[in-house]
């Protein structure tokens, strides 16, 4: 059994701080803290003030958002069923219902009853009966949610959970302040989104590691970045095994339950946190054929895909950019638009 922990190794992707740290001669600004469930970490180079400022907007955007905080805008609106929320809830629901639609239902800001069914925001993990689970999946709908302006409203037996963009937005709104201050260059390590912004002082690119499913604390491949946003989505975050059976907390809106489709870890890269965040969780339920069809029939993203039989798939975008660890030997496939 594997629970969840508040910890660098939660994230999916982690960033190569010392190719910046190394360049320009002068140390950035630097400064790691607790929220949305995972450790951040903000590098900052040119500006030693906006790091606070981004600090104070994520935890501001984290108390708003956690649907396990009694206090919280979504707790509340999982409680009522019906509440006036902040214009940022507002935005990032408009966004979610957006995103839900695009992603053909992959992706549904619903399905919270059914990942508290399994346990995982407990840590207290059942599978929940097969009777049980079709009435989540029957309550699985992001339809019902109902926006209009700032007030929300949702029926009786749905719940909402922003978790899942809810990094990607905070990378968003981090960037929107990185724009309007002094700084040349950042990167922004939220668990596993990595936003990127400006250019290093030595004119090089951002080099992301992209975690081992196998060894979260190392890297099987490596991307050379320019701008953007890096989001990925595994189960090998968050698990538990019942019977010889893992199940992964990233579940399936269709049935209510966990992913099963011989996918490690899906990476997204694109220039929208929130984007990048829906995209990696819907990808990886989609399964490596529907993905790419998905990819082959859509525009504005990049992708990078492992799948359990050490596979690994790289779109045609990215695929010179990638760099495999030289302690791997995973089969590289390239994967390209029609």
């Amino acid at each position: 059994m594997r629970k969840s922990t508040k910890s660098a190794l939660c994230a999916a992707i982690i960033i190569m701080l010392f190719a910046l740290s190394a360049c320009g001669g002068t140390k950035p600004e630097s400064s790691s803290f607790q929220a949305m469930d995972t450790l951040m970490t903000l590098t900052v180079y040119g500006d030693e003030e906006i790091g606070a400022e981004i600090k104070e907007e994520i935890l501001s955007l984290d108390r708003a958002l956690d649907a396990t905080d009694e206090n919280s805008e979504i707790h509340h609106l999982n409680t009522e069923k019906s509440a006036a929320v902040s214009e940022d809830t507002a935005d990032l629901l408009n966004r979610s219902l957006q995103l839900c639609g695009d992603l053909d239902g992959f992706f549904d800001i619903t399905v919270y009853p059914a990942v508290t069914a399994w346990g995982f925001t407990t840590g207290e993990y059942r599978v929940p009966s097969d009777s049980e689970l079709k009435t989540l999946a029957d309550h699985i709908d992001y339809t019902a949610v109902k926006l209009s302006d700032n007030g929300v409203r949702i029926p009786d037996g749905v719940m909402l959970d922003l978790g899942a963009v809810a990094k990607g937005y905070a990378a968003d709104r981090s960037i929107e302040l990185l724009n309007n201050s002094k700084a040349q260059a950042a990167v922004l390590n939220l668990g596993g989104t990595i936003g990127l912004f400006g250019k290093k002082p030595d004119g090089s690119r951002f080099k992301v590691g992209i975690a081992d499913p196998e060894n979260p604390a190392g890297y099987f491949g490596y991307l050379s970045c320019d701008l953007g946003i890096v989001a990925t989505s595994g189960g090998y975050e968050r698990y538990f095994e019942r019977d010889g059976k893992r199940y992964i907390h990233i579940l399936d809106p269709a049935t209510a339950k966990p992913a099963d489709n011989h996918i490690a870890s899906f990476t997204i890269v694109t220039d929208n946190g929130a984007k990048a965040d829906a995209m990696s969780t819907a990808l990886f339920v989609m399964g490596l054929d529907k993905a790419t069809d998905y990819y082959r029939t859509h525009d504005g993203f990049d992708c990078v895909i492992l799948t359990d039989d050490g596979s690994l798939y790289i779109t045609e975008g990215i695929y010179d950019d990638f760099t495999l660890d030289s302690g791997h030997r995973y089969t590289v496939n390239r994967i390209n638009k029609p």
